[in-house]
């Protein structure tokens, strides 16, 4: 795996407290997660899911303390039309959870 998408990946373990919390977000195996921390490459789609979780959960602990971010993330949300935003993350739809994380931040109600 590249250095920069390594340090992505442990910064994700970091911030959802473990490997296998990591695995249920990626919706992958944690000795998936534990051989790409080592020296396997994810495939494509597993590299976009994994940054853009990791982004994600950045963005939501400039706000909230990591038990809450993690909460907004599994939580089903009433921006996305009541979808849970780890859901959204793994088919790609990044920018609708941004959307959602800002409208969390200005105090949007849905």
């Amino acid at each position: 795996m590249e250095p920069l998408a390594r340090q992505k990946l442990a910064a994700l373990v970091a911030g959802m407290g473990s490997q296998a919390q990591v695995a249920r977000a990626l919706e992958v195996s944690p000795s998936r997660v534990s051989r790409w921390l080592r020296d396997e490459e994810p495939d494509r789609d597993n590299l976009i899911k994994l940054e853009s979780v990791e982004f994600a959960l950045s963005r939501l602990q400039a706000t909230y303390q990591r038990s809450t971010a993690l909460k907004w993330l599994y939580g089903f949300n009433a921006h996305l039309g009541g979808a849970r935003p780890i859901d959204l993350l793994n088919r790609g739809r990044v920018s609708d959870v941004l959307r959602a994380i800002e409208a969390d931040e200005s105090g949007a109600y849905a």
